[in-house]
């Protein structure tokens, strides 16, 4: 990849998530230059969220399946009907949102992992 590409992509998730181990494999593996944002570490703003609802909707990037969610009270769950009401929790809890969320220098953003639509993605973005 050549210098113009370098650190164009950046992971975002949480560095002991099983699939973020597996899209940082398949990136080093590719040789392709990313930055990774884990939630946790580097922390996540109501600016940076509300630019990921925006694209993508917020019911994409709530993760209904992992542990997380089935950790919050059932009440809390059923609260979850509205943008506003999701923003919250996935502020208080940013392991709930679903990763891996890939984004490109252009703002677009990927998410969830599969080689094959990682493949296709950054062949879309080189």
């Amino acid at each position: 990849m050549s210098d113009t590409h370098q650190n164009t992509l950046t992971l975002f998730g949480i560095k002991n998530c099983d699939t973020i181990k597996k899209a940082r494999r398949y990136l080093e593996s590719q040789g392709i230059e990313y930055r990774f944002h884990d939630y946790r570490a580097d922390g996540l703003d109501d600016t940076l969220l509300q630019r990921f609802i925006d694209q993508l909707g917020y019911e994409t990037l709530l993760n209904t399946r992992g542990t997380t969610w089935r950790k919050l009270p059932e009440a809390e769950r059923l609260a979850v009907d509205n943008v506003d009401a999701a923003k919250k929790v996935m502020l208080a809890q940013p392991a709930i949102i679903k990763r891996p969320l890939l984004l490109a220098a252009d703002g677009s953003m990927l998410p969830g992992f599969s080689e094959t639509t990682y493949q296709q993605f950054i062949q879309e973005k080189s």
